[in-house]
């Protein structure tokens, strides 16, 4: 069973900085595509990044070129750097691992980031 930890949320200011991780446990974590996505308050969840095996990336249009998605599977984790943050980046953000193999995806209990002055 993939088990999926997150962290680094928390409460930062308009155009501040946080970055996000998410380690697995469970799976061969070189075998995943890795995913962020997110839900704020009232709205549908919606994925913000996601990375391939290989490195692949792909980002929503809301967060090009301020949002990062990365990978190291030596540490089985995965990252979201994220800056220049503004409130509508407000929302619990959830970490997904789809196992290429099997095509079975797995979810962080996800992490609360607020922004606000």
């Amino acid at each position: 069973q993939v088990q999926l930890v997150e962290s680094g949320g928390g409460l930062v200011q308009p155009g501040g900085s946080l970055r996000l991780s998410c380690t697995a446990s469970g799976g061969i974590f070189s075998r995943f595509v890795m995913a962020w996505y997110r839900q704020a308050p009232g709205q549908q969840r919606e994925l913000v990044a996601r990375i391939t095996d290989i490195g692949v990336t792909n980002y929503a249009d809301s967060v090009k070129g301020r949002f990062t998605i990365s990978r190291d599977n030596a540490k089985n984790t995965a990252y979201l750097q994220m800056i220049g943050l503004n409130p509508e980046d407000t929302a619990i953000y959830f970490c997904n691992a789809l196992e290429i193999a099997t095509m079975l995806e797995f979810w962080a209990q996800g992490t609360l980031v607020t922004v606000s002055s």
